[in-house]
């Protein structure tokens, strides 16, 4: 496709959301099968020192989509190696937690019940997140309601650490990064990539910004490194994680067989890892006009990347929602952007 007014409407809405500051910029990267790519930077952030102009290079801290581009994969690909079984439950790997009817599958579908937070704490403030999660009681029964928890993929961080013998972010390196060539992905980034790197919310003292650090405060009390958030990345790797759900006979992810059995049986806008959309009450942030079965996930940095499997359409958003203050715009401009997308590429396909 090289018909340039197909990205126009798209175009015109990032640099109008970056001239009205409702984002400080962004990094859109649109893929339609093999060979339509459309990629743009736009805008900048402060770093505390210096206005930075964002590239297609800049890495974002992407917040919870750690857990379906890490967590998710290493799981499954231990899963493929029959180190653990997703109907086990969470006790067989963990002893220490509290409830024996709740399995790993209930904490990829977020059915365990579990509650969504921990009580706000600062990130200056030192505390013992696990045993604070162990400790939790059940809000409903597992398998009754989806309700999305960071807790569950905190614990499935720990069970993926716990079945490998290493750490997760080594697991993520060797199930995920290497094989898919994602070499711009990384936990605690290495402080020479500060350059390269967006800096998400301004520190509370008013003073600079949270830069080269993970914005989630549980994943900082964590060291960093978490099954929630914690992960480093460019839109380009996320675009080739994305193409290895797509084309998974290519090799180097999973097989087709792990990655069908992810959508089966949806509940309540969950798949496993995933939030799909089949046709719930509420559309979730791709909006209504992509197809059922379409998946993807969102980051609370401001982060999103969806796929529409029947089109083979992949569209990466990164942008750092937090750096004027915490709002819930992105509620707002995620499903207007995916509707433009949808209806600028695919129309009436």
């Amino acid at each position: 496709m090289t018909d340039s007014s197909k990205w126009n409407e798209i175009d015109r809405l990032i640099r109008r959301w970056v001239k009205e500051k409702a984002i400080p910029g962004a990094v859109v990267d649109i893929s339609l099968g093999g060979d339509v790519r459309w990629s743009q930077a736009y805008g900048s952030y402060s770093d505390g020192t210096a206005e930075c102009q964002v590239t297609e290079r800049t890495m974002f801290d992407v917040a919870s989509l750690t857990k379906v581009t890490v967590t998710l994969p290493v799981i499954l690909a231990l899963a493929e190696r029959g180190r653990l079984r997703l109907d086990d439950p969470v006790q067989a790997y963990i002893p220490a937690f509290r409830h024996p009817n709740v399995t790993l599958r209930h904490l990829l579908m977020h059915t365990s019940g579990l509650s969504p937070e921990l009580p706000y704490a600062k990130r200056t403030e030192r505390r013992d997140v696990i045993p604070l999660v162990l400790k939790q009681e059940l809000v409903t029964e597992p398998g009754e309601q989806a309700l999305y928890s960071d807790l569950g993929m905190i614990l499935l961080g720990e069970v993926a650490a716990v079945v490998s013998g290493q750490s997760l972010d080594a697991c993520a390196r060797r199930y995920v990064f290497d094989p898919l060539g994602m070499a711009d992905s990384t936990f605690n980034p290495r402080p020479e990539l500060l350059g390269r790197i967006a800096a998400t919310e301004p520190l509370e003292d008013g003073y600079g910004y949270v830069h080269g650090v993970v914005h989630d405060e549980k994943s900082y009390h964590l060291g960093g490194v978490s099954g929630s958030a914690g992960l480093f990345t460019t839109a380009d790797d996320l675009r080739k994680y994305a193409r290895a759900w797509l084309d998974p006979d290519d090799g180097g992810l999973l097989s087709r067989e792990t990655i069908d059995a992810c959508f089966r049986n949806p509940y309540q806008g969950r798949a496993l890892g995933w939030e799909i959309w089949h046709g719930q009450e509420r559309a979730p942030s791709c909006g209504a006009s992509w197809p059922h079965g379409s998946f993807g996930h969102t980051g609370f940095t401001g982060t999103s990347l969806w796929i529409d499997p029947f089109h083979e359409l992949i569209v990466v958003f990164l942008t750092n929602a937090v750096h004027f203050g915490r709002s819930p715009i992105m509620r707002e401009l995620r499903p207007i952007l995916h509707t433009a997308v949808y209806t600028s590429l695919i129309g009436d396909k």
